[in-house]
């Protein structure tokens, strides 16, 4: 009898826990998704009015902010600087390749990512800025989502998790 209740406290536990990281990860989102608006700002700030090289710019915003994103920035500024041979393209697309599972974000916010490489560091400096400036706005449109997403779904997370939990155990006596 000690044995079923140890089983279907932690049945109730690990389900308990998967919501509540379900529900960190829609949290997450929004956040991240902020982050990385900020972190582009940068760049168009570095490439507009620092004139410094890409790979310097975007270690620098690497070093500027959190992880899991910090790693993206700074993979792709060490994979430009090895002697690799890499084109920026490549650089980036396998700096967010290596690194988006460790992010809340979804597929949207990596096509956009993933747009933005296709010009990253092919043309001058205005166009450049404009590449960026697109991002950001399709990113700010992708964080209203994520808003809505954590609104809609946060709560409802964490309560599934205990509710699958308690069915399980249910079914299980």
């Amino acid at each position: 009898m000690t044995l079923k209740l140890i089983g279907a406290a932690l049945v109730i536990l690990s389900c308990s826990l998967f919501g509540f990281y379900q529900a960190a990860q829609f949290a997450n989102r929004p956040k991240q998704v902020r982050q990385l608006v900020a972190a582009l700002q940068r760049l168009e700030t570095e490439i507009w009015y620092g004139h410094a090289p890409l790979p310097d710019a975007l270690r620098k915003i690497g070093e500027q902010i959190p992880e899991p994103l910090k790693l993206i920035f700074t993979t792709a500024a060490q994979r430009l600087t090895d002697a690799k041979g890499l084109s920026t393209q490549e650089s980036w697309q396998q700096a967010i390749e290596e690194h988006w599972k460790s992010t809340a974000m979804k597929q949207n916010e990596k096509n956009i990512l993933h747009q933005f490489g296709f010009s990253l560091g092919t043309s001058d400096r205005n166009d450049q800025i404009k590449h960026i400036r697109l991002a950001v706005g399709q990113l700010q449109h992708e964080e209203t989502a994520a808003f809505d997403e954590q609104a809609r779904y946060e709560k409802m997370s964490r309560s599934l998790g205990l509710l699958a939990g308690a069915l399980i155990v249910i079914l299980m006596f």
